[in-house]
């Protein structure tokens, strides 16, 4: 049974019994205490701890899922993969552990002509909690299971939570006997590997308290309501019923394998390093493919580091492989036709994936060969200093800077004959992971702080935005904390977060800056509000300071929002959406929003494009926007359905998690987008658009900032000012001000050339005289000396291979000169073929003097160049050259 095959029936299934089917989430985690969606309950973490009243009683999905804890063991192992599907049914308050063991039973042993996935029941095997009599009972009673495969186990293995307060409950685990070429039998609480857990069934019905790891905390009482959360690998499923070993061989990685096979040629099966490199290039490969196309970029932080770290692991086994030329096309392509009929977005999303995904291959390779250097100075210094172990810092700087994986850097020093210091390597490695820990454990301590906010949504409800149609308003104070803590008053002076039961106040989202402005008290207190917040969905907190008069929750209140600011941000979203479509119309649907900003009178807006867009086009799509302007298009926003939405072929951004209803905004007939910001009612309203430019942000991604409306008038009218005055230096007319100024500058270009012809001439000038004051050292031809400040490093360079070559004789030479440039030291040294004969070689001269000098140096034997700190410690270095040649030859 192929995987969309399971898939198809798991959901099928469900929804016949009364679930509401769920799309798949975005891997980007709706979640700030998530990078990315970890598990298949992670969309439904609101409910779960009561933020939000689930929208139905029952609901199954299958999630994407990515989790990279265990990234090492990818591939070594046949059991870790960093891209699985989740499949998941889910109750809230409605069935319980009966109705969800009973469905689990039901699904898994029905025949396939039935629905089912037809597996056997005799070799079932299930766990249950330690205590938990009643599934126990289910399980033997309505089931049917014998008691001996029913196997009792401890909190570590059968008891869930989501590792904070919160809810928690027993689970029971349904494995399957894959048979004694597994090993040995006694069920899953002895053998693991045969018996291998396909289903979770989380009873979801206590609250837990503080506490560390997966059994250390206490169990404060029980839920209001009883939740069901279960959850069935599709992968571990997909294993057992295609009859494969493990779930690399299963249809939607075993593809991208035989790929890798075909664009190398080395067979899986065949070796085991081999295996474990096809393996990883597999599921890596598909992971990348996936998280691109639910808009993660590469980058050097956060998610983007995810997608970068192990996109370069993929494509580094496939060079130990022996891939020489570019391979992520290949491999993408196979990813998306596979997982493209369970994910049609995949296809739909081609391009953009592909270009992502190249520009990130093409940047990996040249890392590769400027790390590849890194390391190759690396391995000189440590052989030249004596040791044999490259230094585990050198090793993390590798990984960390250019990506190398530790592995790499240790088969590639091993090739020059050195070991790695890997205990400091992973000693710098756990106090990075260290730190990453304390910043996640502390963003998930944020849910105590936002307890108060929920108490406020439990007991007023929602907030009502008033702010598309109104900009100020009467409300109802029904919230109010002081410094962050929950108070019934407060007075001038104070710094407080205001609550109010309907506001047109928009609270900052989507790339749009909140509305600042004043709350007023009919007591005649004065709030100035400064920003606003969502920081649980649906409430929306003030923030801002008493500046008059004392308030309390219940009071009366006026909200108004500054209005000359709300139609600057209106005016700067408006200019956002034709800028989008703009650019999509210049360079293809791959420059989809990656991000924006909107803030008064100017924005910017972050899109996908693997290259720098030229400026002919940027002028292009500013032309665009502001033909647009003139065209005085209606700005209109309507609610409907996500559905109906995509069939009018609104766009949707990347990231953004919508729900059923969604609000489109459309500007006539040229942009409609799925947005719940403020706009303007017309095109003209906006004035006049500006394009400042474009500069990168990170591998793939690209930020346009612009102004709007006043702010791009002043703008030009400052260049007016600025072209006028050049006109005045120049004596001419504007349009002839690029021709003028080039002159101008290439007649300057052509002056410093001559003036830098004049200073090497006078250098080298000198090199008949420096070459005649040789002294013999040892019977070697010695000349030092230092040339005149200010000399360029090329300039001496060419001046001690001049005077090499003027010495007279076969005898051995060695000549060593220095200048000072910019305050600093600067040593070139040369040797000829006979002082390299007796071991004189320039790159220990140059690392002689350059410590001297306070500072380092290398090169080749033969020329080598150096620096340091200390100008007054020339004299001294010219004596450690002249020691050492004496000590060497």
């Amino acid at each position: 049974m192929e995987s969309a095959e399971i898939r198809r029936r798991w959901l099928s299934f469900f929804e016949e019994r009364g679930h509401t089917v769920v799309p798949s989430a975005s891997l980007i985690a709706d979640d700030p205490t998530l990078l990315l969606v970890p598990a298949g309950m992670v969309p439904f973490k609101p409910y779960f701890l009561g933020e939000v009243k689930p929208p139905h009683r029952r609901a199954t999905s299958v999630q994407k899922c990515v989790r990279t804890p265990d990234i090492e063991e990818v591939g070594k192992t046949t059991r870790h993969g960093t891209f699985f599907q989740m499949c998941g049914n889910f109750s809230f308050g409605d069935y319980f552990k009966e109705g969800a063991i009973t469905y689990a039973w039901e699904l898994l042993t029905s025949s396939v002509a039935d629905g089912g996935y037809g597996l056997d029941p005799e070799r079932l095997w299930i766990t249950v909690y330690l205590d938990d009599d009643e599934a126990e009972q289910i399980w033997r009673e309505k089931i049917g299971v014998p008691a001996e495969r029913i196997q009792r186990l401890g909190k570590k293995d059968n008891y869930w939570s989501m590792g904070v307060p919160g809810p928690c409950g027993p689970c029971s685990e349904i494995n399957y006997d894959r048979g004694p070429e597994f090993g040995v039998e006694g069920g899953p609480a002895v053998n693991d590997e045969r018996y291998v857990e396909i289903w979770n069934l989380v009873f979801m019905e206590f609250e837990r308290g503080e506490g560390t790891g997966k059994e250390d905390f206490e169990i404060l009482g029980e839920l209001p309501s009883k939740n069901i959360d279960t959850g069935l690998g599709l992968e571990r499923l997909a294993m057992i019923l295609q009859g494969v070993q493990n779930m690399y061989e299963t249809d939607t990685l075993r593809v991208v394998m035989d790929k890798a096979t075909e664009l190398t040629g080395v067979r899986y099966g065949a070796d085991r390093g081999s295996d474990v490199s096809l393996r990883v290039v597999a599921d890596h490969i598909r992971t990348s493919a996936m998280l691109i196309g639910d808009g993660v970029t590469p980058g050097n932080e956060g998610r983007g580091y995810v997608l970068r770290r192990i996109m370069r692991r993929a494509i580094r086994n496939m060079r130990l492989l022996g891939a020489t030329q570019p391979v992520v096309a290949d491999l993408i392509d196979v990813v998306i036709k596979t997982m493209g009929e369970q994910y049609p977005e995949l296809e739909t999303d081609r391009k953009r994936i592909e270009t992502v995904a190249l520009a990130e291959e093409a940047a990996f390779l040249k890392a590769l060969k400027g790390g590849t250097n890194i390391l190759d100075t690396a391995v000189t210094e440590t052989k030249s200093a004596g040791g044999q172990v490259l230094s585990g810092d050198k090793a993390f700087l590798l990984h960390d800077t250019w990506g190398f994986p530790i592995d790499l850097t240790l088969e590639m020093a091993a090739e020059q004959g050195l070991s790695v210091d890997e205990a400091g390597f992973r000693r710098l490695m756990k106090e990075q992971r260290e730190r990453a820990k304390a910043d996640a454990k502390a963003k998930k301590s944020g849910h105590a702080d936002l307890s108060a906010y929920r108490a406020v949504a439990d007991n007023s409800g929602s907030t009502e935005f008033t702010g598309y149609t109104s900009t100020a308003g009467e409300s109802t104070i029904v919230g109010l904390l002081v410094d962050g803590v929950p108070s019934p008053a407060a007075t001038e002076g104070d710094d407080v977060e205001i609550v109010l039961d309907r506001t047109p106040f928009y609270a900052e989202g989507g790339g749009q800056l909140a509305d600042q402005g004043r709350i007023k008290l009919d007591s005649g207190a004065v709030i100035q509000v400064r920003d606003v917040q969502q920081p649980v969905p649906g409430v929306s907190v003030h923030k801002g300071s008493v500046q008059v008069g004392e308030v309390t929750v219940g009071s009366s209140a006026y909200a108004a929002i500054d209005i000359n600011r709300r139609r600057a941000i209106a005016r700067a979203h408006s200019a956002t959406h034709l800028t989008h479509q703009a650019l999509r119309d210049a360079l293809g649907p791959t420059a989809a929003q990656a991000g924006s900003e909107n803030s008064p009178g100017r924005f910017r807006f972050d899109f996908g494009s693997p290259a720098a867009v030229p400026g002919t086009v940027l002028l292009d799509v500013e032309q665009k926007i502001n033909e647009v302007l003139a065209r005085e298009l209606d700005v209109q926003a309507e609610v409907m359905s996500i559905d109906e939405a995509k069939k009018q072929g609104a766009i949707a951004e990347f990231g953004e998690k919508y729900g059923e209803r969604v609000r489109v905004v459309t500007i006539g007939d040229f942009s409609k987008e799925l947005c719940g910001g403020t706009h303007v009612h017309n095109t003209a309203q906006l004035g006049l658009v500006k394009l400042l430019g474009e500069s990168s942000i990170g591998s793939g991604v690209r930020r346009i900032e612009a102004l709007v409306g006043v702010d791009a008038y002043n703008f030009l009218a400052k260049e007016h000012t600025v072209v006028a005055q050049l006109q005045e230096l120049v004596k001419g007319r504007s349009e002839e001000l690029p021709e003028k100024i080039s002159g101008m500058l290439a007649k300057l270009k052509d002056a410093e050339k001559e003036i830098e012809k004049f200073r090497a001439e006078k250098v080298l000038a000198a090199a008949a005289g420096l070459a005649g004051s040789a002294k013999d050292v040892r019977g070697t031809a010695l000349v030092t000396g230092q040339v005149p400040d200010g000399t360029s490093a090329d300039d001496l360079r060419k001046l001690v291979l001049d005077v090499r070559s003027r010495v007279q004789g076969d005898r051995p030479v060695v000549v060593a000169l220095f200048t000072t440039a910019n305050g600093r030291p600067l040593t070139v040294i040369a040797t000829n073929e006979a002082a390299r004969g007796r071991g004189l070689k320039a790159g220990d001269l140059v690392r002689t003097a350059a410590k001297t000098l306070g500072g380092g140096g290398g090169g080749k034997p033969d020329v080598a160049q150096g620096g340091g700190q200390n100008p007054d410690a020339i004299g001294d270095a010219v004596a450690a050259v002249e020691r050492l040649v004496a000590e060497t030859a």
